[in-house]
């Protein structure tokens, strides 16, 4: 802590489609990240700002990554901060793959051409447990009004299929699920639209930030459940708030893919640092 007051720390901005993260490379010093730290830094007035905080470690691959929400939690999973991440690590090494390990598992990356970044999520987790839920039910239509699917993606999400993804008030409607007793660890929220064949237009309300332009992770998730309900077949054209993703449920598990944005490049001071309790 000391040494990085002294020193300043540095970071880089990053984005997926606007869905924002500050990056935080520890494979050469050690940084300890405090729900403190997290919440300073993801304060839009006071610091820089995101909808998560991603750490880069070394680890048994070619890097491992950790992930924290805006008001200091963690999750498991980020799969927009891991292709931009994956993105700024093949750009360094020159590699056309990678293999990156989280806390959600074990996520390889690709080079897919043209600025694309593809991720494989691993496979969905279906089971009530595993997602999980707070007693044994079936997860393609939970008992709440709405019958929304329940799927994990190494985070929970709560998938509701509407007529008009557009006309729900998202600021009300998403905090009101994300604390649902069903979901003993919180969860993301979608609305979703079926607007073609397998092209749906979808929102976010993320658990631990809010309304958030674009969600990988939640992006994952919709594909996943609207292939178990019969709306669309396995490769799906997703279209958020700030762009568009492609998500292909393949036997390997779900593959996202979509363009990245490095934004800048900074250093932290040591006063801001020296203000976090």
């Amino acid at each position: 802590m000391v040494e990085r007051q002294n020193t300043g720390l540095p970071f880089m901005k990053m984005h997926g489609l606007g869905n924002d993260f500050v990056v935080l490379d520890a494979r050469t010093r050690d940084i300890p990240v405090s729900p403190s730290l997290a919440i300073a830094i993801g304060n839009r007035h006071t610091g820089i700002g995101f909808d998560q905080l991603a750490v880069i470690r070394n680890g048994p691959s070619d890097a491992h990554l950790t992930f924290h929400n805006a008001d200091g939690s963690m999750s498991a999973a980020c799969g927009n901060a891991t292709r931009c991440i994956a993105r700024f690590l093949m750009d360094e090494t020159g590699s056309d793959d990678l293999h990156l390990t989280t806390e959600r598992g074990d996520l390889y990356a690709v080079d897919a051409g043209g600025g694309i970044t593809s991720v494989n999520m691993g496979a969905p987790q279906l089971e009530w447990q595993d997602i999980p839920l707070s007693e044994q039910m079936d997860t393609l239509e939970l008992p709440i009004e709405g019958c929304p699917t329940a799927t994990g993606m190494g985070n929970p999400h709560c998938t509701f299929f509407v007529e008009d993804a557009e006309a729900i008030p998202l600021d009300q409607f998403g905090p009101r699920y994300e604390h649902h007793p069903l979901y003993p660890e919180r969860t993301n929220v979608q609305v979703a639209s079926l607007i073609g064949p397998d092209h749906l237009r979808m929102r976010v309300w993320e658990r631990g930030v809010g309304v958030t332009l674009a969600s990988g992770s939640s992006s994952c998730a919709t594909a996943v459940a609207a292939v178990r309900r019969g709306l669309t077949g396995r490769k799906v054209q997703i279209d958020l708030d700030g762009g568009t993703l492609h998500i292909d449920w393949r036997d390997d598990g779900v593959w996202m893919s979509g363009p990245t944005m490095h934004v800048c490049s900074g250093v932290l001071t040591p006063e801001f640092l020296g203000s976090v309790e």
